[in-house]
């Protein structure tokens, strides 16, 4: 994810981003079963941070789901003064981009976010990768706000690995939310504010599309974006 610490630096870059991108697109959405156990629904907003690469089309995937209140990009497993995208760029802090995700359990579940997050979001098998963006800060991981989201997250993974439903064995990590950091105020929304910018044609956009085409009940084609909230 080539960029600059501004809009208009990134910008000039849109020739090395385009190279990125053409050189390696979007993964293939993956059809996967659902959960064998999810969450108990509860009545109040429910948290939870996924990290799969970079935070733009992790971000755009979740803003399109109903029952989703709020998706922030953002930094998560390491610490706070070096929670800063030139810091966790070189891949030495401990972070992870992350998306942190405010739902409404009513109206989508955990298990529901986690088969979207496997099958649409990214690749849950690339260590320490996705697409064309290489390092740690890339990895694909779970930072769970609660201890019924370890076990349905631990679970759902052994269920998908035992079926062989992806050609490789799933890297995801499972870990504790220690901190959630948001990213940039150029970072947010980046894919809705910027949908002809080559890296998000090449790589984002595809997982759209992925969404509505595989989880139609769930997609919703106004996104939720930050600072707003919509049911």
């Amino acid at each position: 994810m080539p960029i600059s610490s501004n809009l208009t630096s990134l910008l000039v870059t849109v020739v090395v981003s385009l190279g990125a991108g053409m050189a390696c697109a979007a993964e293939e959405a993956v059809v996967i079963p659902p959960p064998t156990i999810d969450e108990t629904a509860g009545s109040a907003t429910e948290t939870a941070i996924f990290a799969g690469g970079c935070f733009w089309g992790v971000q755009g995937v979740f803003q399109h789901v109903r029952g989703v209140e709020s998706a922030v990009s953002g930094y998560a497993g390491g610490e706070a003064k070096t929670a800063q995208y030139e810091t966790v760029s070189t891949g030495s802090t401990g972070h992870a981009e992350a998306v942190e995700v405010r739902f409404d359990p009513k109206k989508v579940s955990y298990g529901r976010l986690l088969q979207i997050f496997f099958s649409v979001a990214h690749n849950p098998t690339q260590l320490n990768f996705q697409g064309p963006d290489r390092g740690t800060q890339y990895r694909s991981a779970l930072f769970v706000t609660a201890s019924e989201q370890r076990e349905v997250a631990e679970r759902y993974i052994d269920q998908l690995d035992k079926a062989h439903v992806f050609p490789q064995p799933i890297v995801t990590k499972v870990s504790e939310a220690a901190g959630f950091y948001p990213a940039e105020a150029y970072h947010q929304d980046f894919l809705t504010r910027n949908p002809t910018y080559p890296y998000i044609v090449n790589n984002d956009l595809p997982k759209i599309e992925n969404l509505k085409s595989l989880f139609p009940t769930d997609y919703r084609s106004q996104p939720v974006l930050v600072g707003k909230t919509k049911g």
